[in-house]
């Protein structure tokens, strides 16, 4: 006759660990609620799923790159009266990543935009999707990198697995020529395809200042605001509060 710890070990056998981890007790509930044989197969399988959704989510958040963790629940919209917590809810749906649409946060340092992403961006990985988080700064050097090494192409389409890119801050720093070019490279191959969040301290006419060349600035523009989502975010900044 089988024993518990024997049937466990064939659960582990098949890489179901957490029905193995868990028959003992869902047996003892089981015979306590005289639940049916159906129920009890899905009992053992809900356990399951359960463990692995969580674990898949767990293993998202790490790929995703966050600088730090950032609740959309810890935002203080009583100091940041330029959104509204209405106008955040209505992207937890998140039609916009299933429409292939962008959201974009434009505002001066320190008025929430960091937050918004990634409170945005832990919430859309709980619900199912894949994120990478990165800064202007450090994806222009990526793209470099790959460039120099002749796999920008091959870089790209690793982004591209990525259901919603997050490019963060924006204009803070100029860009060399080549930077530009490859940085319209992927937002050309992002363009109705993936979703971005992209925040920034600049408006869309004072792009020039940081691209230097209107012919870059010009197109990518066109592709981020084409089917997007915009915030102007105002007031001071909460850091210096």
């Amino acid at each position: 006759m089988s024993s518990i710890d024997s049937v466990a070990q064939k659960y582990r056998g098949l890489h179901l660990s957490a029905i193995a981890q868990g028959l003992e007790q869902m047996l003892e509930q089981a015979e306590a609620n005289a639940v049916s044989y159906l129920h009890f197969a899905e009992m053992l399988i809900e356990r399951e799923l359960q463990q692995r959704n969580g674990n898949r989510i767990e293993q998202n958040k790490r790929r995703a790159s966050f600088p730090v963790h950032k609740s959309l629940d810890e935002f203080d919209y009583a100091f940041q009266t330029t959104i509204s917590k209405r106008e955040i809810n209505n992207l937890l749906d998140f039609g916009f990543i299933d429409n292939r649409e962008n959201v974009v946060f434009i505002g001066s340092p320190g008025v929430g935009k960091t937050h918004l992403a990634i409170g945005l961006g832990f919430r859309a990985i709980e619900a199912g999707y894949k994120v990478c988080f990165c800064t202007a700064l450090t994806l222009i050097e990526v793209l470099e990198l790959a460039e120099l090494k002749g796999e920008l192409k091959k870089k790209i389409n690793q982004l591209l697995k990525f259901d919603l890119l997050i490019i963060d801050e924006l204009g803070y720093l100029p860009m060399n020529k080549q930077g530009m070019h490859n940085l319209f490279q992927l937002i050309n191959a992002l363009y109705e395809y993936r979703s971005i969040i992209l925040t920034t301290n600049k408006e869309f006419t004072h792009w020039g200042e940081f691209f230097f060349d209107g012919n870059v600035a010009v197109p990518i523009v066109d592709r981020i605001i084409h089917h997007s989502h915009i915030f102007m975010l105002g007031g001071e900044s909460y850091r210096l509060k």
